[in-house]
C-alpha cells in the first residue's frame, strides 16, 4: 500500500473554561474504531501553517479568526495510521487560540470528519477518559500550555504509529 505523505496544522480552541474542543472521527472500514482529535487538518498547496489552522479552523467550526488570535508553535508531531484503508505519514503543528463564551456558544460543528460528535473537555475529563484522543498524553501536555508555563520553542511529541504504539 502506498504511503500519502501529509502535512497538517493543528488547533487547540480552548474556551473560557480552559475546555478543548476536540472532534470525534471514526474509520469506516474498522468496526468500532473512533477517536477525538483537535480541530485542523490538511495544508493546502500554497498554504502556509497559520493560514491552513485559520482555513481550517472556520471549516470545521464556523469561527473566523484572525491570526493574531493564534498562539506560537507549542508542539510538533509525526503520526503514521491507516485510515479508510489509505496509509498516511502526517506531519502536525499545533497552536493554541482562545475563545470567548459567545464564541464558543456560537460554534456550529457540521464537518463530514467530525460527523460523530464534539465535545468540549476538560483536562479532568481528558485524564479520566478511556477513549482513545490524539494526540496521546493529551491530559499531561495541555496544563502547561493553559497556565502559560508551557517552555519556549515547540515542543516534538515524538513520531508515533497510531495503530500499534501504547496509549
Amino acid at each position: 500500500m502506498a504511503v500519502k505523505k501529509r502535512c497538517t496544522s493543528r488547533v487547540l480552541l480552548v474556551d473560557h473554561g480552559d475546555r478543548l474542543l476536540l472532534l470525534c472521527g471514526r474509520d469506516p472500514r474498522r468496526e468500532g474504531a473512533r477517536w477525538w482529535y483537535t480541530v485542523g487538518g490538511e495544508v493546502e498547496d500554497g498554504e502556509d501553517y497559520v493560514s491552513a489552522a485559520l482555513r481550517e479552523t472556520w471549516e470545521e467550526t464556523g469561527l473566523r479568526l484572525a491570526a493574531s488570535r493564534l498562539g506560537p508553535l507549542l508542539w510538533t508531531r509525526r503520526a503514521r495510521f491507516t485510515w479508510d484503508g489509505q496509509a498516511f505519514d502526517q506531519y502536525e503543528e499545533y497552536r493554541l487560540a482562545r475563545v470567548t463564551a459567545d464564541e464558543a456558544a456560537g460554534i456550529r460543528v457540521d464537518h463530514e470528519g467530525a460527523r460523530h460528535g464534539h465535545a468540549w473537555w476538560s483536562v479532568a475529563e481528558l485524564a479520566a477518559t478511556r477513549e482513545a484522543v490524539r494526540p496521546k498524553r493529551l491530559a499531561r501536555l495541555l496544563p502547561p500550555v493553559l497556565d502559560g508555563s508551557a517552555g519556549a520553542g515547540p515542543l516534538h511529541l515524538g513520531d508515533v504509529d497510531e495503530e500499534h504504539d501504547p496509549e
